[in-house]
């Protein structure tokens, strides 16, 4: 049997995915049953159990597949990043249409119809897929409808093929949103969520914790004794920890020091994280 990461293959004692057949050793396999996350964001969590930690979260529109729902909890995998973990069951519907449109707005309210009048029946995230319908316009103002008659702000998708630029660029945007332990959302974001979120919506999907990104993005760098030869784009790793370089001295990251998605000084943070998990790990240019 080959060694895998549980954090990427669907595997346990009893239960695994039918594609591991051979590799794993488990009492069942089955193959998963495809869904889609239905609400803005979903939390994957470490046990099926509300009060279990959460791994990292999924986004309304994100497809998975589900190989076990038992007790309100549905076992999964984000087709998305690989990410196996456990979501509450009521997060999931039947895939329906193929999205259309990805947000590219921070956040966006979606409304019961084509009015911003009317009090909004949702809120989504930066990075959120939907399957548009049809088009309105109330008041000068466009909307992109759903086939449940609800709307969105046209102004504030795009088509889902569609790629920011820089994934840099991305991030800044993020600046001042809450740090939040597993999350990968506008509403709340940890160090590699911001790195996975940003190259996501540059149209490149990655994997999802740090020690995977520096296992697996770009090549290593020689920033230089100095860190000169850093350039914008280049991240830096520490134990646990990911920053995204803005230009050679500044960097940007979502920390448990502010509680936010703040930029830092590439020295400061060497210095002010060193006592605690020692200096960078790795240069890597994606």
């Amino acid at each position: 049997m080959t060694a895998r990461d549980s954090r990427l293959h669907a595997f346990r004692p009893d239960l695994a995915d039918a594609r591991l057949e051979g590799e794993v050793a488990a009492e069942r396999f089955v193959s998963g049953r495809p869904a889609r996350i239905s609400v803005p964001v979903a939390d994957v969590r470490k046990a099926p159990r509300p009060d279990a930690g959460v791994n990292t979260q999924l986004l309304y529109g994100d497809d998975v597949l589900v190989f076990e729902e038992a007790e309100g909890f549905a076992w999964l995998q984000a087709e998305r990043d690989g990410y196996v973990g456990y979501v509450s069951a009521g997060d999931l519907a039947p895939r329906g249409p193929v999205p259309t449109h990805v947000v590219t707005a921070l956040r966006t309210f979606v409304y019961p119809g084509p009015d911003m009048k009317l009090p909004r029946s949702s809120v989504l995230s930066l990075g959120a897929r939907v399957a548009i319908t049809g088009y309105a316009e109330t008041r000068g103002t466009g909307y992109a409808l759903l086939a449940s008659g609800e709307a969105l702000v046209t102004q504030h998708l795009a088509p889902v093929e569609a790629k920011a630029g820089d994934f840099v660029s991305v991030a800044e945007r993020l600046i001042d949103t809450p740090y939040l332990w597993g999350g990968f959302s506008a509403f709340g974001i940890d160090c590699s969520g911001l790195v996975q979120l940003s190259m996501r919506m540059a149209g490149r999907n990655v994997l999802r914790d740090s020690d995977m990104q520096e296992a697996s993005l770009g090549t290593q760098v020689d920033a230089g004794a100095d860190f000169s030869r850093l350039r914008r784009g280049d991240l830096v790793f520490w134990k646990g920890h990911v920053a995204i370089m803005t230009d050679a001295e500044m960097m940007i990251h979502a920390n448990g020091h502010t509680m936010t998605v703040a930029r830092e000084g590439l020295r400061e943070a060497i210095d002010r994280i060193g006592y605690l998990y020692g200096g960078p790990t790795a240069f890597r240019r994606p």
